[in-house]
């Protein structure tokens, strides 16, 4: 039995290979079942098995770096006040970092921000994907929210706009570097971009 999940894991894995080389190399749309079930050595049966579709495996693909909100969300309430967005602001720094050093995060980042259309067949895909990104979104509220953050921000700025401010710079970041790395260093650069971020939404930030 152990043998049997360890092969299944291993044809699993091999499938999420393929089809993360596949979507890059010819983007999501034109990539099918059939092309991801050849170029990993499988029957189309195999991807079924593991994977209901073609938005399903996406969505699978993205979860392998997607950062878990759960113990997120934990780390964030484990600490008082602006210490959170202290803790906020590391971790939007580590996500370019890790953009750099890891090379599946970026091949991923590079499929789901510069090569992917929501097609009608990744239909559940984009939904799911819309839900992460607004729950991310609601996380980071939730801390510009705090009865401690809040006298702190610049007088036109509610946590609603905070939020939704700093996405979009996470975000326009991931995909302007992802587009040309040679726009900035996204090692050296990114802490100075975000912190000049957090200075225009907070009347004083360390």
């Amino acid at each position: 039995m152990r043998r049997t999940k360890e092969d299944a894991e291993k044809t699993r894995s091999a499938i999420l290979a393929a089809a993360e080389h596949l979507f890059l190399e010819r983007g999501v749309a034109h990539t099918s079942l059939e092309h991801i079930a050849r170029h990993a050595g499988v029957t189309r049966g195999a991807v079924y098995w593991h994977f209901q579709n073609k938005a399903h495996l996406f969505h699978e693909m993205l979860n392998q770096v997607r950062l878990p909100l759960e113990p997120l969300a934990e780390q964030l309430a484990a600490v008082d006040g602006l210490s959170s967005l202290q803790l906020l602001r590391d971790l939007c720094i580590e996500a370019m970092a890790n953009l750099v050093l890891d090379e599946q995060r970026r091949r991923i980042l590079t499929v789901l921000l510069r090569r992917c259309e929501f097609t009608e067949d990744l239909r559940e895909a984009e939904e799911r994907h819309e839900t992460f990104v607004n729950q991310f979104i609601a996380l980071c509220e939730q801390q510009f929210a705090l009865p401690a953050v809040q006298p702190h921000l610049q007088p036109d700025i509610t946590p609603r706009l905070a939020s939704r401010t700093l996405h979009a710079l996470i975000v326009g970041l991931f995909s302007d570097w992802l587009r040309d790395p040679n726009l900035f260093d996204a090692q050296t650069d990114t802490p100075a971009m975000i912190d000049s971020c957090f200075r225009g939404l907070l009347r004083q930030w360390p």
